[in-house]
């Protein structure tokens, strides 16, 4: 539409961050605007249906904030809690009654500001110091993590939103 903004990336820096973590800002400011788009216009309905047995629009959202929340712990140097592991297993269930996607992204929305927020406190000296990752304890470091989370988030947003376009029909390309 005509009277849309750029992508967020394309609007200039954002004031408060580190430059050289602003594409991690930028991203995680376009999830914010892509499941607010999103939740106005996806039907109740649609939510937990997995077409041709994809994952529901419900279970990316989620995960787009849960998998967010739990890289940034890591990027923090901090392990995961007990909540965080629950959380993570039940991503893919609706609940009773199911959970709206005004609900999840709302959920989400909280994420983003928490990890913008860290982002916001992120020094140039703290982005190469190593962090671990799972139980594994496999190698990474702040930046590996921050940025990682941010195109996780994006990708599951961008699968939440193909995924709407499939259950409505959309037949629009690009």
């Amino acid at each position: 539409m005509a009277d849309e903004q750029p992508e967020v990336w394309l609007r200039g820096p954002v004031h408060g961050f580190e430059p050289l973590l602003m594409p991690v800002a930028h991203a995680l400011l376009q999830v914010r605007e892509d499941l607010a788009r999103l939740a106005s216009r996806v039907p109740a309905g649609h939510v937990w249906l997995k077409p041709g047995a994809a994952a529901s629009i419900g279970f990316h959202v989620k995960h787009a904030g849960g998998a967010l929340d739990r890289l940034f712990t890591y990027a923090r140097g901090e392990a995961l809690t007990d909540e965080q592991i629950r959380a993570a297993r039940a991503e893919g269930v609706p609940g009773e009654p199911p959970a709206t996607l005004a609900e999840i992204v709302a959920d989400v929305h909280r994420i983003v500001d928490r990890a913008l927020d860290q982002l916001r406190s992120a020094t140039v000296e703290s982005l190469l110091q190593p962090r671990r990752v799972g139980r594994a304890g496999l190698p990474s470091t702040t930046l590996g993590l921050v940025f990682h989370a941010a195109e996780h988030s994006t990708r599951h947003v961008g699968q939440a939103i193909t995924t709407a376009r499939v259950l409505s029909g959309d037949t629009r390309t690009g």
